[in-house]
């Protein structure tokens, strides 16, 4: 019983101090989150998979499709991205970065403005991996009226 009386005084005490010392730091779970960009360049030939910190300086990893097919025929297609997208999502998960950013592009310019099939691909390999998705972006260069496009007056001829 004395147990109890005296830890139900100190109790007391703590909070008439708690008014005069400063507010406890929030949770840790804030403290915690790291972030990074991802970059996915998907085209038609290849995909590959880039991370960096939150500025777009430094390169965490970097992985691409031909790093995992021997055929060249294969770079492009959904289980290299996923292979790729892997290898990025264990390593930002071994550096303790939890949450990213996604920004995917496509050829653009005079090229096809349309991500490769390895885009969808990787975004979902990298979800799978339990990484928090925060934005995803679509960053294709679109050309403002540049130079002429090839073909001549009359266009291509097949």
């Amino acid at each position: 019983m004395t147990e109890s009386v005296e830890a139900a005084e100190t109790k007391e005490a703590e909070q008439a101090k708690g008014a005069e010392t400063p507010p406890a730091q929030p949770s840790g779970a804030r403290q915690s989150e790291r972030w990074a960009v991802v970059y996915i360049y998907s085209s038609y030939n290849n995909t590959i998979v880039h991370a960096t910190d939150l500025s777009g300086s430094e390169t965490i990893v970097m992985s691409s499709g031909g790093r995992h097919v021997k055929a060249d025929r294969l770079q492009s297609s959904p289980y290299a991205a996923m292979s790729a997208a892997t290898v990025v999502a264990r390593e930002l998960k071994a550096r303790g970065i939890n949450n990213i950013h996604i920004r995917v592009r496509a050829t653009g310019g005079i090229g096809t403005k349309t991500p490769g099939p390895g885009a969808q691909a990787a975004i979902r390999a990298l979800a799978r991996q339990g990484l928090h998705i925060g934005r995803i972006e679509e960053t294709t260069p679109i050309p403002h009226d540049g130079t002429r496009r090839p073909g001549g007056r009359r266009g291509r001829r097949v």
